[in-house]
């Protein structure tokens, strides 16, 4: 019955993941190493708080978790655990884990492992945005309320076997097991980090890092104990940072790179395209993601719905798909079009200056305001800020653009009353796993207006968030449409309040080495990762 349902629910995301998850047709061989370039450096490995797009492939290769993705498909599999049971009433699962598995340190992976784990991603000395995707774990409340430090609707009755009891059913809760927050670390190695186990991980992913070089480099080398015979394919990957990503394509192009992982910039996309090798290079895909602007609620004057609005109005989004040569469509509402739940018939707000400005003046705003809106620092990011600029000024609102490294937009962002506006290009959302509920529960729900979170909004709606919860807990097959229109109305109605302009659905593009075999298997799962498991170069 359970995989019936997701099977319903997850089929029309596979249209869209399709393009960047077909496996390809030669057989992969092991063997070879590659290098991947990123601008920015990376913050941490640590899996409980590290969420960006530089570090989430990362994380994901160095630690395991009790669910997977079977490859090119959305639907979540056993992969740390050898198999499941659900409780018909879904409040209880229960899962065996393979034994023998170890982490890097030479330790056995057991169940305690497991527990320690996720109450470590839910604890809020942690700071990590991840905690609400757990909340339907008993204890969850007495947990994040700081009344314990465990949660007490896991057990572990034995060294293999762990067992998840919930305070309401929750249709997401193998996809939550199959994200980075739920990957499994040793209690020892975090302590023994004394805080900084981000810089010093240790997990049982399929590889192992062996040397990072702050601002130079990070060197992962295959992972030979890992419990899963014949991946990872290459034996290492090395990834270099503070590499512009114009000179990051140029070394592409030379063979010194393999993956440009900042993408093309659009200046250059329509020449690499249209050059003899841009079949051969580019991978191109649909993908769940909207690109939008937070408009910060609990700063003034954004604390004014009308104003929100009113901002909501005077954004040209044509002219940004522009800039991005089109690789983007206008977004009208937080969901993306190929995800359960989008609303088709909604329209949303149109790009009109005339009734923004009106209502700004019915705000109590007539000559505007000043503002500041941070934005990434990797292009087309601080263009497409400047564009959104342009259009503020001409309703009278003078925004200042800050672009900085993404860490430092990600830490504005989780720091309360700190920033006014982010655009989110460059970190804009793109599904952790295919379900419409990714896109509420960390970025516009109550559980991610927290300091570290991702609700740069920082707005938390009581009752939106009681429905939400009502959505996610019709688990019954028979109720899976009745749940993808709650969730549906749950994302139109949130844009009365307007906390965010959502701004594109942009595509995914990448851009590779001619050396590299099998370009669909750059995206192999339905999240933000590049999946370095699947990856192989030709022999």
């Amino acid at each position: 019955m359970f995989k019936r349902w997701l099977q319903q629910t997850t089929m029309a995301t596979m249209v869209a993941l399709a393009p960047l998850s077909v496996m390809a047709q030669e057989t992969p061989k092991q063997g070879g190493d590659i290098v991947v370039t990123y601008k920015d450096d990376i913050t941490t490995l640590d899996p409980a708080i590290g969420y960006d797009w530089v570090n989430w492939s990362m994380i994901k290769s160095l630690y395991s978790r009790l669910m997977d993705y079977a490859p090119g498909t959305p639907n979540p599999v056993p992969s740390l655990a050898e198999s499941f049971t659900v409780s018909p009433d879904g409040l209880t699962y229960t899962f065996k884990l393979h034994k023998g598995v170890k982490f890097s340190n030479g330790r056995e992976v057991v169940a305690s492992d497991v527990k320690y784990s996720i109450e470590r991603a839910v604890d809020p000395k942690t700071q990590g945005p991840g905690a609400g995707f757990f909340g339907a774990i008993k204890g969850f409340e007495d947990e994040t309320g700081g009344k314990t430090t465990t949660l007490s609707g896991i057990e572990t009755p034995d060294d293999s076997t762990v067992i998840f009891n919930l305070s309401r059913p929750d249709a997401t809760f193998l996809h939550v097991l199959a994200i980075n927050f739920a990957s499994v670390v040793p209690k020892e190695a975090v302590e023994a980090a004394a805080g900084d186990f981000g810089k010093k991980p240790v997990g049982s992913g399929t590889f192992i890092l062996k040397d990072w070089t702050i601002g130079q480099q990070l060197v992962f080398e295959r992972n030979k104990d890992y419990f899963v015979n014949g991946v990872p394919y290459i034996d290492s990957f090395k990834v270099e940072v503070g590499q512009e990503p114009l000179v990051a394509l140029l070394r592409l192009q030379k063979g010194e790179v393999d993956i440009a992982g900042d993408g093309i910039p659009p200046a250059k996309f329509l020449e690499i395209k249209n050059s003899a090798d841009g079949a051969q290079m580019i991978v191109d895909g649909e993908q769940l993601h909207t690109g939008y602007i937070t408009l910060n609620t609990k700063v003034k004057p954004f604390d004014n719905v009308k104003v929100r609005q009113a901002l909501n109005m005077a954004i040209n989004k044509d002219r940004i798909t522009r800039i991005l040569n089109g690789r983007a469509t206008p977004a009208n509402q937080p969901l993306p079009p190929l995800m359960p739940g989008y609303d088709k018939s909604f329209t949303g707000y149109a790009y009109d200056v005339a009734k923004a400005k009106a209502l700004l003046a019915e705000a109590g705003y007539p000559d505007g305001f000043e503002t500041v809106l941070y934005s990434t620092n990797t292009d087309p990011q601080p263009r497409i800020a400047q564009a959104i600029q342009q259009d503020l000024a001409a309703v009278g609102v003078k925004a200042e653009v800050r672009a900085l490294a993404q860490a430092n937009v990600i830490s504005a962002g989780g720091t309360e009353g700190e920033a006014p506006m982010i655009w989110s290009g460059g970190m804009a959302w793109i599904a952790d796993f295919p379900d419409p509920s990714n896109f509420y529960g960390p970025i516009l729900g109550c559980a991610g207006a927290v300091p570290g979170g991702w609700n740069w909004s920082w707005y938390c709606n009581a009752d939106l968030d009681k429905r939400a919860v009502a959505a996610d807990s019709m688990s019954d097959p028979a109720k899976a449409a009745e749940r993808t229109a709650a969730w549906g109305k749950i994302f139109t109605d949130i844009m009365a309040d307007a906390p965010w302009i959502p701004v594109i659905n942009e595509r995914r593009v990448v851009a590779k080495s001619l050396r590299m075999g099998g370009a669909d298997n750059i995206y192999i799962d339905p999240t933000r990762v590049i999946n370095y498991d699947a990856i192989y170069v030709k022999q």
